[in-house]
């Protein structure tokens, strides 16, 4: 069997500004909450940041000649919101838009169409201490202001553009959980924030279309189909449950406008609800997107809650399920709606990821029957271990991950989903947010540690020459196992 993909399909790869850019404060650049964030002892490993990373800012050049070389069509990178606006606000830095003009000119210049993501992550630090981050719905106007620069400066060169990386990731591990920044430990402020944060993304899409109408934008989610663990309907519905917790949250308001009328009663129920006004719902419902970005890594699988461990929490109200006596404080939202659990079938990364080429697919099905919008898969990849030996990277591992998950995407692209592009993360190795430089994704290996990065020499990977072939015979090289 031989993969059938469409003639224009993007092959292609991806970046984040603050894992491969370096020159954290250089020309005029000002400092994001990732600069700040990477300063605190032990939030990263061996307390690694993105001061200098690969130093695309520098090898930009190098690297694009290595694309062109692999024969990619398309290249998605982010634009740093502070190398733009050192404040966030006020005065433009003309640098920084000459750095991204040449970047994006490199890459026309070398037929590889550039997409661009407005967000990825690295929010201007100054907007956070002086607003309070994405709590702050001033920040809605701030972000529009940004993405009209950049609109009105490069929507002539750009089809394809990405509003937000990943709202779901950034905002509970920032909000939430206190491994990203702005390092808070809060479900209500979390659910606060990503409120303000989907305003932002209706808003701008809205702009979008009025400054580039005949170009494309659209969010970027981090997608996971979640299985239940076995046929009970218990477990079938923890599954429908946690879809709509992990998934549906998200994807029905970029869609559809608005909540998921579960989650949200439940939330309500928890004091863990937030404002929405009228007004609010009508932006929601103007800022439809022209497509789906998806990164798909792994799913999850889940069975039915423990009620009755629910109910013996500490401090629980027993004349409401839903509350807890103290001080209103609920317990976690998902005790109430599934517990996960390991899957018994699939095999895991060197990270405790879980491998699920099938699930990419199941996937990519589910998300285009619920929304009926083409599908940009935005990020899919395999972080490893890899070893520099002889002068040479043998990582056939990331070979078979990539393979057995592109004919998934063939099977989905036969099964009738529109695909519009595959951007493997990533193409160069790269600063992982927490796990440093030893976790590694790139089809160039990055001659650096998480101590030194002295040499920066860029050396191929045997994938390089793989992924090469793949996109020369448009994914007929792919091995149908």
């Amino acid at each position: 069997m031989i993969m059938k993909f469409p003639n224009d399909f993007l092959w292609g790869a991806a970046s984040a500004a603050y894992q491969v850019e370096g020159a954290y404060n250089e020309d005029g650049k000002g400092l994001s909450i990732w600069d700040e964030f990477s300063q605190i002892k032990g939030k990263t490993k061996h307390n690694t940041n993105g001061k200098v990373a690969v130093d695309f800012y520098h090898h930009y050049q190098e690297d694009i000649k290595l694309m062109a070389e692999m024969g990619l069509k398309a290249y998605r990178f982010s634009i740093s919101w502070s190398r733009i606006l050192p404040n966030g606000e006020g005065e433009i830095n003309q640098a920084g838009l000459d750095f991204y003009e040449r970047v994006i000119d490199e890459l026309l210049k070398n037929d590889i169409e550039p997409i661009v993501t407005l967000y990825h992550w690295d929010l201007p630090e100054k907007l956070q201490t002086k607003y309070g981050g994405w709590e702050n719905r001033k920040l809605v106007d701030l972000f529009v202001e940004y993405c009209r620069i950049l609109f009105e400066k490069f929507g002539a060169k750009i089809k394809y553009w990405v509003t937000f990386n990943e709202q779901n990731v950034f905002t509970s591990l920032g909000y939430r959980w206190a491994s990203h920044p702005p390092n808070v430990s809060d479900t209500k402020r979390m659910f606060q924030a990503n409120h303000v944060v989907n305003l932002a993304n209706a808003k701008v899409i809205q702009l979008f279309h009025k400054l580039v109408p005949n170009e494309k934008i659209g969010p970027s989610f981090g997608y996971g189909e979640v299985y239940p663990l076995t046929s009970s309907p218990a477990d079938v519905l923890a599954a429908v449950n946690a879809n709509q917790f992990n998934n549906d949250w998200w994807l029905d308001v970029y869609c559809r406008g608005y909540y998921p009328e579960k989650i949200l009663r439940l939330l309500k129920k928890l004091h863990l609800d937030f404002e929405i006004t009228a007004e609010d719902l009508k932006v929601l419902k103007a800022g439809k997107p022209d497509f789906l970005g998806i990164n798909y890594y792994h799913g999850g699988t889940v069975k039915a809650p423990d009620f009755e461990k629910v109910k013996n929490q500490k401090d629980f109200d027993k004349t409401d399920p839903y509350l807890m006596a103290a001080d209103k404080q609920a317990a976690s939202p998902e005790s109430y709606l599934f517990e996960s659990v390991e899957n018994p079938y699939l095999d895991k990364t060197n990270w405790g990821w879980e491998i699920d080429p099938i699930g990419f697919r199941i996937a990519l099905r589910q998300v285009y029957e619920k929304y009926q919008l083409p599908i940009m898969i935005t990020e899919n990849g395999l972080g490893a271990f890899d070893k520099l030996e002889d002068g040479k990277i043998n990582d056939q591992y990331r070979i078979d991950y990539l393979n057995d998950h592109l004919v998934q995407v063939g099977k989905a692209i036969a099964d009738g989903v529109p695909v519009l592009g595959f951007c493997a993360w990533s193409f160069t190795d790269l600063l992982s947010w927490l796990n440093g430089y030893d976790k590694r994704y790139g089809f160039v290996y990055i001659d650096r540690d998480d101590y030194s990065a002295e040499n920066l020499t860029r050396i191929k990977k045997q994938s390089f020459y793989w992924y090469q072939k793949i996109i020369e015979s448009n994914g007929g090289k792919l091995e149908v196992k």
